[in-house]
């Protein structure tokens, strides 16, 4: 990679949380001087945003004990943690074993849990229970997992490899994720394609994915273990390598200087005098992965620092949370009724907003809670918290739970 071709230094510039929160707190500052073309801003309803989200963090978690916001909880039903109960009965052969099969599921359910749909159940053969949305794509993908789906030998099935996945089927997926024609999964077609696209990448970069074992997913982990210092590693060097090694995955989206942008998009109102001028990154499956990743990596002994360095997520229960709440309303009411594509000036112009509001969230709360962001990091906020604050609000006031804003997504953002 050439570091001196400015095109590419500048697309590197904007693989990064810090790229990603100073150009979302720039949208909110044009937005509060009432100039955005999408979102006018009411920063006299975050007093109410904050209280719901309080609420709705206490109601959860009495005594403030909240984990992260990560995949691993959607792994856990009715107090029955069943990658925790799997995984102890397991005899790894070290800590790092442990490790790379926890990442190979994380990084394979994350990439599967863009937004399910209105419609979708995963019908838990444990429980009889009937389970829709993050939810029921976390225990599909697990049960999936568990029963060798992505492994490519039949005595080790909790690993996915990179020739199976890149080999993925539609057919496998339906069957996998359970869907019908009277069970739809938004997207599924393109869960498929991402998954291939993992499965081909992997296997083309050994150096990065096969260190110590054939090429898997899970061979990221001792990438990042080597880059911890004295056993420590900031988790913003978990989003970089993410969007680094796995950003040629992501479908047709931007590109600049050859280096693919992944969840980038183009905005007006963020001019620079660079390269990197109307563009506006979000990362937020790559986001949601890397605080998915935190957790296993501290179970095999490396110290994660610096988690508020990642941004807060650009999705639709945190956006929907403003939007419902009444800080965010649209300049144009008829927008509320149209669907509007992920690309589009609207959709990012909400999902940068969201990121900035999230962290006036947090101020707010820590305020209220009189705790610094070490004891109340924004991982958490999210867990509490906003993300179930959004969904609380989508009930009460849609009747499929949909989100405010009405997003035509392809199955790889959402």
């Amino acid at each position: 990679m050439n570091s001196l071709n400015p095109e590419t230094s500048a697309a590197l510039s904007l693989l990064s949380a810090k790229a990603v929160r100073e150009r979302a707190h720039r949208m909110l500052a044009i937005g509060l001087n009432d100039q955005l073309p999408n979102f006018r801003i009411d920063l006299g309803r975050m007093d109410a945003a904050v209280d719901l989200v309080l609420a709705t963090t206490r109601a959860a978690y009495p005594s403030l004990d909240v984990p992260f916001h990560s995949r691993w909880r959607h792994f856990v039903t009715n107090g029955d943690n069943r990658w925790t109960a799997l995984a102890n009965r397991t005899a790894w052969a070290d800590r790092a074993a442990r490790a790379r099969a926890e990442f190979d599921l994380a990084i394979v359910s994350v990439f599967l849990d863009a937004g399910a749909g209105p419609t979708w159940r995963f019908h838990d053969p444990k429980t009889g229970s009937a389970i829709g949305r993050s939810e029921g794509l976390g225990l599909a993908s697990l049960a999936m997992f568990a029963d060798g789906a992505f492994s490519a030998n039949p005595q080790q099935p909790l690993r996915a490899d990179a020739e199976v996945l890149a080999k993925l089927d539609v057919a496998d997926l339906k069957r996998g994720m359970q869907v019908s024609d009277s069970n739809p999964l938004v997207g599924i077609e393109g869960r498929a394609d991402l998954l291939r696209r993992l499965g081909a990448l992997v296997a083309s970069k050994p150096e990065v994915f096969g260190s110590f074992d054939t090429p898997r997913p899970g061979g990221l982990f001792d990438r990042l273990a080597a880059l911890a210092d004295n056993g420590k590693l900031p988790a913003p060097t978990i989003l970089s390598e993410l969007l680094q090694q796995l950003g040629p995955i992501w479908p047709s989206r931007l590109t600049l200087g050859g280096i693919a942008l992944g969840d980038c998009w183009k905005h007006p109102a963020l001019t620079t005098a660079d390269a990197t001028s109307g563009l506006m990154p979000l990362h937020k499956l790559s986001q949601w992965l890397s605080y998915s990743l935190i957790e296993p990596l501290q179970t095999a002994g490396i110290d994660v620092t610096d988690i508020d360095g990642l941004t807060g997520l650009a999705e639709y229960r945190n956006g929907g949370l403003f939007v419902d709440i009444g800080v965010l309303t649209f300049r144009d009411p008829a927008d509320a009724a149209r669907e509007h594509d992920v690309g589009s000036a609207l959709v990012v112009e909400w999902r940068a907003l969201t990121v900035a509001l999230l962290d006036r969230v947090a101020d707010g709360l820590r305020q209220r809670l009189q705790l610094d962001a070490t004891s109340l990091p924004l991982a958490k906020i999210l867990e509490g918290g906003t993300w179930a604050a959004g969904r609380v609000l989508a009930r009460e006031r849609r009747a499929d739970s949909s989100p405010p804003v009405k997003v035509i997504s392809d199955g790889t953002v959402f």
